[in-house]
């Protein structure tokens, strides 16, 4: 009579060695234990053994943080470096690729622990401060030195455009538009030859100079 040969599945394989299900993900993810060598998505009692005989190098290699959204990961950072780090930075080095976003927890992303447990670089950090920030279409205009109408007209064009939305206020949907956008778009304008100046100059209740912008929509006729 056989018998069947033990095989492991995903949830099996780490239960088994001793690790949490976060760890064995990201094993699999640093390339520590290979893919299902068996069809269904299941391991040989082979590469378990394998994985077994490695267990304190596979754990010393993974880490114990557990991947994080941008609110932990701030204040991981924040008690790690001694200095005040902000959701926004954090949000910034994962769209620098500074920190791997790895997935996502109802639809928000979630960095990798390992790597805000090895982050170091305080000169990323500091940039991710700055241009990280996100703003509303009001406090864009303060930042630009602009009317909120001449914002309007720079969302209207395409040439601004939002990094996020949240709920606001009656469960409205906000806009949020990233410092470092801000920061670049007017010397860009001004290359493209656009008097910036002007358009900081122009008192309330004046026409726009950007009104005569052709819209994204328009553009795409």
């Amino acid at each position: 009579m056989s018998t069947r040969a033990l095989t492991y599945g995903p949830v099996q394989f780490p239960n088994r060695l001793g690790i949490e299900q976060f760890q064995f993900d990201r094993a699999l993810r640093l390339g520590l234990v290979p893919g299902a060598d068996l069809a269904g998505g299941r391991w040989s009692a082979g590469v378990f053994e394998a994985a077994r005989q490695r267990r304190e190098e596979i754990l010393a290699r993974v880490g114990d943080q557990p991947d994080l959204g941008a609110v932990r990961s701030a204040e991981v950072l924040q008690e790690r470096l001694g200095r005040p780090v902000s959701s926004d930075a954090v949000s910034e080095l994962g769209r620098a690729e500074a920190l791997p976003i790895v997935g996502e927890y109802k639809g928000r992303p979630l960095y990798c622990g390992l790597a805000v447990d090895e982050f170091e670089d305080l000169a990323a950090l500091e940039r991710a401060e700055r241009d990280g920030r996100l703003l509303t279409r009001d406090q864009a205009a303060v930042h630009l030195r602009i009317r909120p109408v001449d914002v309007d007209h720079l969302i209207r064009t395409g040439l601004l455009r939002p990094v996020e939305r949240v709920r606001g206020r009656f469960r409205t949907w906000v806009s949020l538009y990233r410092a470092g956008d801000l920061t670049v778009l007017p010397g860009w304008l001004a290359e493209a030859g656009l008097d910036w100046e002007a358009v900081r100059a122009t008192p309330p209740g004046q026409p726009s100079p950007l009104a005569d912008l052709p819209s994204e929509a328009d553009l795409l006729t």
